[in-house]
């Protein structure tokens, strides 16, 4: 994908918008792990997501959503999510190339991107009881609120329709 063929975050928000779906952004610095996101907690309130771009050895392709406090196991998520034996992490270029973002700003908006229909969204069903859920609009530099409801919404309307499980976990 080159660079102007993603979607930008405006235009994330016109699609938004357009879908009806309410939702609100709170600019801040750049943040690229869960750890650099710690104090913005305490200022966005609701669900706060860490997102794994990962691939399984059929390299099918998966974006799972889940708790920023929790821990996924690895070892055990393939069988979950219905993968072909033992996910691994996906190359920067993979990220571009499927969901046209950067590392540190993995998202399931970025779902937008992948107009071929190449990758599952999974979303962890703790993460998808709160209220509202949170992630990057397309960069890491803002954190957009969004119910759960309009999250699955938005998903369904770019075919992109998530699976919601329970995925194993500590927390």
């Amino acid at each position: 994908m080159s660079p102007s063929m993603a979607v930008t975050r405006a235009e994330l928000f016109a699609h938004l918008d357009k879908l009806g779906l309410a939702h609100s952004t709170v600019e801040h610095e750049p943040l690229h792990t869960v750890e650099e996101s710690q104090d913005l907690y305490g200022r966005v309130p609701g669900g706060h997501a860490k997102n794994l771009f990962v691939k399984d050895k059929k390299s099918r392709l998966f974006l799972i959503s889940l708790r920023a406090n929790a821990t996924i196991d690895l070892k055990k998520v393939h069988e979950t999510i219905g993968a072909s034996g033992r996910v691994s992490f996906c190359s920067a270029d993979q990220l571009w190339e499927h969901l046209g973002l950067r590392p540190g700003s993995v998202t399931p908006f970025g779902a937008i991107n992948d107009t071929a229909g190449a990758v599952t969204v999974i979303l962890e069903k703790t993460l998808m009881e709160m209220t509202p859920v949170n992630f990057h609009p397309l960069e890491n530099t803002a954190t957009t609120s969004i119910a759960p409801a309009d999250l699955i919404s938005f998903l369904n309307a770019i075919n992109h329709a998530p699976t919601i499980l329970d995925l194993p976990t500590t927390e």
